[in-house]
């Protein structure tokens, strides 16, 4: 098989460079090696209402659980802050419907897609990178190709064989576990997050709403902590009296919260999302990220072909690093400064800070905020404390 483009990979940036390089009119291959595309989801399923419109992604009630109107953050201590809005603001999703349906429009575009195709090996010939191996169905293929996209998740399997250094320490990681669950009791018109060093030891714990009485309910921690996720969750429904005799399914996984690809390409290489490490540090969410970072690397993609001069592919970390990368390297400081806050301080700022204030700090645009707290009486007479917010600065 011969193909402009193989993008391996079908979850949420591997579709979107699909699709877009498609559109362009260039022959390109789409691959997964799930049997379902979308299954099994590996994700809190909460997404931003903005990115439907700004990637062209249909508004499809296929695949949108419910709406969502703003969010809620309890402190360790109970104190509540609530950021709500009067249209909606985000949705959950239905990952398995939504990133089938994503493959799927990388289909109408003209693209090719081949679910239960894993990609084992990349082929060189003099001395180049000329396509890849895989297993289609139990039988090994040959895909040639002039540009590869590896959108294989975690542990990509084509970056490593290509020679792209994707290592992160474990401190990097953070470790979820995650029940799809019939709860009550909590506004399903928000999300929730519960913080805390005895909740959720570098993370939180979530219940996003899917129905009034069905809702996704995990927890996220430092994948380093000798206690697992699990054992975190389920301390916390008990201590909750949450009862867990209402699973519908149990997700786990592993998500990047730092160590950024430094060198998005090689040659005629791309890597995007979380192959990349292309997600928020802060709240473990990558979907935009990786909606982002595909659009970008479907731009260069294009350019390269268009005027038949791979060098240009380097144009996609160029302008990553220098739009969502800096962004994203100061959602990174904030999330090492929270390492380091006490139960205490985090009580103090849930009680100080605003929703705004909050939705600044985890997009990156913290700036004014931070200094507005340093004038905080509660801080200034707390020299520590003084000294986490200025690193921020």
């Amino acid at each position: 098989m011969k193909y402009d483009v193989v993008v391996v990979g079908a979850g949420i940036a591997g579709p979107i460079v699909a699709r877009n390089v498609a559109k362009s009119g260039y022959s390109v291959l789409l691959i997964d090696k799930k049997p379902a595309i979308g299954t099994p989801k590996q994700c809190a399923e909460g997404i931003s209402i903005k990115v439907f419109e700004k990637y062209d992604i249909p508004y499809d009630k296929r695949f949108i659980n419910r709406e969502i109107y703003g969010a809620k953050l309890y402190s360790p201590s109970g104190y509540e802050l609530e950021l709500r809005y009067k249209e909606a603001s985000g949705v959950i999703l239905e990952r398995k419907v939504f990133d089938k349906m994503l493959a799927y429009y990388a289909a109408k575009a003209g693209a090719d897609v081949l679910a239960r195709t894993e990609a084992l090996d990349v082929i060189r010939k003099d001395g180049r990178i000329a396509g890849i191996k895989a297993k289609h169905e139990d039988e090994t293929v040959e895909i040639h190709a002039d540009v590869i996209v590896a959108a294989d998740g975690v542990e990509s399997t084509i970056a490593r064989k290509a020679g792209i250094n994707t290592y992160a320490p474990p401190h990097e990681f953070d470790s979820s576990y995650e029940y799809e669950m019939l709860i009550e009791g909590y506004d399903p018109d928000l999300i929730h997050l519960w913080f805390g060093n005895e909740v959720a030891p570098r993370g939180y714990v979530w219940v996003f709403p899917k129905d009034e009485d069905r809702a996704n309910v995990g927890i996220g921690i430092n994948s380093d902590n000798p206690q697992t996720a699990k054992y975190y969750l389920d301390k916390w429904l008990k201590e909750n009296n949450i009862p867990a005799k209402k699973i519908l399914e149990v997700n786990v996984g592993v998500v990047p919260v730092g160590g950024f690809v430094k060198e998005l390409v090689k040659d005629n290489i791309l890597v995007v999302g979380d192959a990349a490490r292309q997600v928020n540090p802060m709240h473990g969410g990558g979907m935009a990220e990786a909606m982002e970072a595909g659009t970008i690397a479907s731009k260069w993609i294009v350019k390269a072909l268009e005027e038949e001069d791979l060098a240009l592919l380097r144009n996609y970390t160029t302008e990553w690093w220098e739009t969502d990368g800096e962004r994203l390297q100061k959602v990174l400081k904030v999330r090492k400064v929270t390492e380091k806050l006490s139960d205490e301080d985090l009580d103090l700022f849930i009680q100080i800070l605003s929703g705004a204030d909050a939705e600044k700090i985890a997009g990156g645009d913290y700036g004014e905020v931070i200094k507005a707290l340093l004038k905080h009486p509660k801080v200034i007479l707390s020299p520590r404390r003084i000294k986490l917010l200025r690193e921020l600065l």
